[in-house]
């Protein structure tokens, strides 16, 4: 809980970069994502690929897909790539709570396989979902194309989703993994937040967090515009560079943030360094 909370009168933190889905704004880009994610695996697709740059919202949009997957839909997230491929079996199959203790690979395989059947008897789905997946070795990526033969005449018994940094897309692409590629219906991207984007992305965050006056937003526009110029409308630097106004201006009892407060914030996050005003543990600064 932050301390600036009862100052401006909030519920609780609006800027924390904890991937809450009560918080997901959705861009065009991050309603495309979700929508072809969604799509995907109900009509099970098999492989689906979702990349953006780091801080861009993907975990969050990750975290909101698996609170509107149905019962029947079983789900497994790995967020450690760099692993060997047994490993991350071995980390999904615990995910869904099967037997894994002392198992060879072949013992894996063979659980997994009669999981997927048993999920397939009883009208359910099999999500995997690999975060960091542009850390995958060429040897953990084909042998994962190698589940996906796994199905039925009609479906495919394992949806396996692959969520990284623009580069898994170049991954992708080499020509050893052109079956694998093959089998992808299209790479869903996330982008950053334009100028207007960042300013109804600040404004939603802090609606969420309770903010319900009449009178402003707290972050006036120069301050929004600020915001935008510092972090480029990647939504974590958001969060860190909004976060870090709002505690100056309590320290400070500024009512309203503006983009001198903007700019001071971004530099000390950037290189921990305080410019023109003084330090708000000192007392310095203007008062609102």
């Amino acid at each position: 809980m932050a301390v600036y909370e009862a100052f401006y009168g909030l519920r609780e933190s609006p800027f924390n970069i904890t991937p809450d889905p009560r918080f997901l704004f959705l861009t065009a880009s991050h309603r495309n994502a979700l929508h072809y994610l969604d799509y995907g695996i109900r009509e099970r697709k098999g492989f689906l690929v979702m990349t953006g740059e780091v801080g861009v919202g993907k975990t969050l949009l990750i975290r909101t897909l698996l609170q509107r997957l149905d019962a029947r839909t079983e789900t497994a997230l790995v967020m450690n790539a760099r692993l060997s491929f047994k490993q991350l079996l071995f980390l999904a199959l615990r995910d869904w709570n099967l037997p894994v203790q002392g198992r060879s690979k072949m013992d894996l395989l063979l659980t997994l396989q009669d999981f997927l059947v048993e999920v397939r008897n009883r009208g359910g789905n099999v999500v995997l979902i690999i975060d960091e997946a542009q850390n995958l070795s060429p040897l953990a990526m084909e042998e994962f194309r190698l589940l996906s033969n796994l199905e039925t005449t009609a479906q495919k018994l394992l949806q396996i989703v692959l969520v990284g940094q623009p580069e898994l897309q170049t991954v992708l692409n080499r020509h050893t993994l052109r079956q694998l590629r093959q089998r992808i219906p299209g790479i869903s991207q996330i982008t950053h937040l334009d100028g207007q984007g960042v300013a109804a992305y600040v404004r939603h965050r802090l609606r969420v967090a309770g903010w319900s006056s009449p009178s402003g937003w707290i972050f006036d526009e120069g301050a929004l515009l600020e915001i935008f110029r510092c972090t480029g409308g990647i939504p974590r630097l958001v969060n860190l560079t909004c976060d870090r106004a709002l505690l100056v201006g309590y320290q400070r009892h500024l009512r309203d943030i503006d983009a001198h407060v903007v700019r001071e914030s971004a530099a000390y996050l950037r290189d921990g360094t305080l410019h023109s005003i003084s330090s708000p543990l000192t007392g310095g600064g203007r008062n609102g």
